[in-house]
């Protein structure tokens, strides 16, 4: 299933709800009080310590009294806080207008690194900033004249060059840098996220990601506090394959960036690979409320808690906590619409997520008539707005209604017409989905078969480039229709090659316990039930599965 593009401890979900209540009572008063400290030049992110912030080691030639502000700056962009550290730069330059290297950081600053494509507009403000710092007369060492020209790969001949190619440039010139300056760990670092933001498209070698994470770990071991590293560790293991390497630096990065929304976040990531579904909840709990916190401070990323949010849900749901996840739908609902660049131009990502899990929760909950009666929401322009229709037509399928099956694939067929005339980027994620929707159209049809087929491609592919774990895996799908098919064997090995792919998924280890039980492999299916009981100790949830389960290992 399509989810939101990508590219967000230990607080119940009562008090997340009240910490969000309260800051809806106390927001604009704290405005107000921010909007006076920036009147007055004060910026809220100078009152966060290093300690809040992660240690990094950055000089540059520029006036003394810069020197710490500006390491700020570095630590907030290696946290992904790109609209502080672009206010962070920006204050640098105004207090040493011959800090050539102020305006570099500006420039890294708009170019959000794994998240998306700068548009026309950024890329010109970056190229204004990179000329800036190549023209500027304040003494510029070699050094810092590296990591510009490095800059200037990137921003300049874009409208000759695609982005792929300028990242890659980027990346090339990034690596003479850090050949040059051996010494430089912050060459090093920056230099392994360049890997990582020009990294192939579907790349299943993940030869970008080993040569990044072969560099970070020598600086992991000499520099454990530094945010970077094991920031981008993180990115580098997060894929299924990779991710068990990635769990001592998703340990250790909220530790060293406890104020950065985004670093108590990223853990997450390495988590749910794993199926670590509390460190999960933990994780993305404290991640909204560090957003939430530092947004009535008046300062940037307020749209970093929607994704932090899709991940909680994601992890309520695998960890049998389904009324928590209906509570953050309806939190989410509650919350008034609002457009962020950050996620890309007119996008608005509480309409993206709302969309994104309404649709989820019934094909999760497999409440097929719940699916199939779910109605639109049009997010313009996103992959979201076609989701609804495919669970739509996964409910359907279920209840066995061909042609309210093919009514949602003719309404995915044409929203994916409408963006891939406006060459979106989403076009791609829609076309998958309807491929999704035919296979289970031949399912509502009683072509199990067909259906296998037809998901069997976009099962492998899933597998190898290791999408991000935010909807139903096309293997669990593939295992399901096999279950419903009477074909217990071949579902159980799907299941349990799926469960390599994404472990501990309460349907996946659901499923897996019957089709043992349909197979007669009965202390299999038992072990499996054991285990949906283990990973959902937590929940009070009614859901026959868990009832079941309870009461075959109470038998046993």
């Amino acid at each position: 299933m399509a989810g939101l593009n990508s590219p967000f401890t230990g607080v119940p979900m009562k008090r997340m709800v009240l910490i969000f209540l309260t800051c809806s009572l106390v927001c604009s008063a704290l405005t107000l009080v921010a909007t006076a400290d920036d009147e007055h030049g004060h910026n809220h992110h100078e009152d966060i310590t290093t300690a809040q912030l992660g240690m990094v080691n950055f000089p540059v030639s520029c006036a003394p009294d810069v020197h710490k502000p500006f390491e700020r700056g570095i630590a907030l962009l290696h946290s992904f806080w790109y609209e502080e550290a672009e206010k962070e730069f920006q204050n640098v330059a105004a207090h040493d207008p011959e800090c050539a290297m102020a305006h570099w950081g500006i420039a890294m600053s708009l170019w959000h690194q794994l998240w998306n494509e700068p548009d026309e507009k950024v890329l010109l403000d970056g190229l204004d900033e990179v000329q800036e710092a190549q023209g500027n007369n304040g003494s510029k060492t070699p050094r810092e004249q590296a990591y510009i020209a490095a800059m200037a790969a990137f921003y300049s001949g874009s409208k000759k060059l695609g982005f792929e190619a300028r990242a890659k440039a980027y990346s090339d010139a990034m690596k003479k840098v850090y050949e040059d300056y051996p010494d430089d760990h912050e060459a090093a670092a920056f230099y392994a996220l360049s890997l990582l933001a020009s990294e192939p498209h579907d790349d299943t070698t993940f030869a970008s990601r080993k040569q990044a994470a072969a560099i970070l770990e020598k600086l992991f071991a000499i520099e454990p506090d530094h945010p970077g590293v094991a920031h981008y560790l993180i990115h580098a293991y997060d894929k299924p394959q990779l991710a068990e390497l990635g769990l001592p630096a998703a340990r250790r990065y909220a530790q060293i960036a406890p104020a950065a929304p985004h670093a108590l976040h990223m853990p997450s990531h390495i988590f749910a690979r794993v199926g670590l579904w509390q460190d999960d909840i933990n994780s993305n709990l404290a991640s909204i409320a560090a957003s939430r916190k530092t947004a009535a401070m008046g300062m940037g990323g307020e749209g970093h808690q929607f994704h932090a949010m899709s991940f909680l849900f994601y992890a309520y749901m695998q960890n049998g906590r389904d009324a928590e996840a209906r509570a953050l739908i309806e939190e989410i609902r509650s919350m008034p619409n609002k457009k962020d660049d950050m996620y890309g131009k007119d996008y608005d990502p509480h309409l993206a997520t709302l969309a994104h899990l309404s649709a989820l929760y019934p094909v999760e909950m497999h409440d097929w008539a719940a699916a199939a009666a779910l109605p639109p929401m049009e997010v313009e322009g996103t992959a979201e707005y076609s989701v609804i229709y495919l669970s739509r037509a996964i409910g359907s399928a279920h209840l066995h209604k061909a042609d309210d099956v093919r009514q949602d694939i003719a309404a995915i067929e044409n929203l994916h017409e409408k963006l891939a005339k406006r060459k979106s980027e989403f076009a791609d994620a829609v076309a998958g989905d309807r491929k999704e929707a035919e296979a289970w159209l031949a399912f509502a049809q009683g072509k199990y078969d067909d259906a296998v087929e037809a998901l069997r491609p976009i099962a492998d592919k899933e597998d190898s480039v290791g999408d991000e774990p935010d909807g139903i895996p096309a293997r669990e799908m593939i295992a399901n229709i096999l279950l419903e098919a009477k074909r217990p064997q071949e579902a159980l090995a799907a299941f349990q090659t799926d469960l390599k792919f994404n472990p501990n998924r309460f349907n996946g280890l659901y499923g897996a316990a019957q089709a043992a039980e349909a197979a007669g492999h009965q202390k299999d299916a038992e072990e499996y039930y054991a285990l949906l009981l283990k990973v959902c100790d937590k929940s009070n949830s009614t859901r026959p599965e868990l009832t079941r389960a309870r009461e075959l290992v109470a038998q046993k």
